[in-house]
């Protein structure tokens, strides 16, 4: 490695240690970091800011502290504290791994980044955050922050994400064996705080004198995203069915798209707009004006909402919420959006 390069660690570790972030889950210097505080906060920021995990981290960890309570909790609950988080395929994951560590490993996790890995949901991200950050093996991580960094300190002009590899081959070669886990969060928090998307901050950066993008002017520019391929659009009817004061509430299957989340009632989600074709019942139903659009990784979606009122019991399997619980009900999002336009018919 060049002399430029190879002062990077030194240079990142000694800012960290001036500027790192006071994070909740994020062990304080002289104190030994928390396993399953790492763990989970990795879990949850994968797909949401800081800003938003932090109140939603400390609710979590004051209901669920530990591996062996998250173990013995109801998964109906972990789902319904997931919502608005992401995939809910990681809080079924989130329950799996915490059982496994209990009846597995003795209510501890695995040290090793190859130890983590053999637990349910614990991918190559995730098992090397931890390992680096909890137990400070060394260990490359790549979040997308560090890969903007990394990206920028070596000018690497492959698009994403055709440029993985090579970022994370790059971020391999300067990843020091003595204090990788700061060294991680330190890369994080520079990519967060001054190696921005826009406008990064460049003259209070400690690594612009090793950084190719910075020498080149226009750092900015880096990593090349691939163009974005338009989404498919889907359709759907939500259905809103009030019986003395409550609302018929579902559970979707628990494969497939929200699995096992308490949700109102609807049809598949398809191309033509489906109408009432999928009604849970029979009755008058008022369609509202207006839909209700949510965008999904892979398809955006519109939704028809309806509204009725349950003479008999319908056929459909569910149960009765109280209209005015609904909030506590844990609705995916999408739900959510949709149940406060349907209760007020607005």
């Amino acid at each position: 490695m060049d002399a430029k390069r190879s002062s990077i660690p030194d240079r990142l570790l000694a800012w960290y240690d001036r500027h790192r972030r006071d994070l909740p889950w994020r062990a304080k210097p002289g104190e030994v970091p928390d396993a399953y505080r790492v763990w989970l906060s990795e879990v949850m920021l994968q797909q949401t800011t800081v800003a938003a995990v932090t109140p939603r981290f400390e609710a979590w960890v004051a209901r669920w502290p530990d591996f062996a309570s998250l173990a013995g909790a109801d998964e109906a609950d972990v789902m319904a504290a997931w919502a608005g988080l992401g995939y809910y395929a990681r809080a079924r994951n989130l329950v799996k791994a915490a059982r496994a560590v209990v009846a597995e490993h003795g209510g501890a996790f695995p040290r090793t980044e190859a130890g983590l890995r053999t637990l349910p949901g614990l991918g190559a991200y995730t098992a090397a955050a931890v390992a680096a950050i909890a137990f400070g093996e060394r260990a490359v991580v790549v979040d997308a922050n560090v890969e903007r960094v990394v990206a920028r300190l070596f000018a690497i002009t492959t698009p994403l994400p055709a440029a993985r590899p090579a970022i994370r081959a790059a971020a391999e070669t300067i990843t020091p064996d003595a204090r990788a886990g700061d060294f991680a969060q330190g890369m994080m928090d520079l990519g967060s705080g001054v190696c921005t998307v826009r406008a990064p901050k460049c003259l209070l950066c400690p690594l612009r004198e090793a950084c190719d993008a910075f020498a080149s002017g226009a750092p900015e520019r880096l990593p090349v995203k691939a163009a974005k391929k338009a989404k498919p659009q889907r359709h759907g009817t939500i259905f809103w069915l009030e019986r003395e004061g409550c609302v018929l509430l579902v559970r979707r299957p628990d494969r497939g798209l929200l699995g096992g989340m308490r949700a109102l009632p609807t049809g598949p989600w398809v191309e033509v707009p489906p109408g009432l074709a999928e009604a849970p019942a029979e009755t008058d139903w008022t369609v509202l004006n207006g839909t209700v659009a949510h965008g999904f990784t892979h398809f955006d979606l519109e939704l028809a909402l309806a509204r009725g009122m349950a003479e008999v019991e319908p056929s459909v399997a569910g149960e009765w919420w109280p209209i005015d619980a609904i909030g506590t009900a844990g609705l995916p999002t999408v739900f959510a959006k949709a149940a406060e336009r349907l209760r007020t018919g607005r």
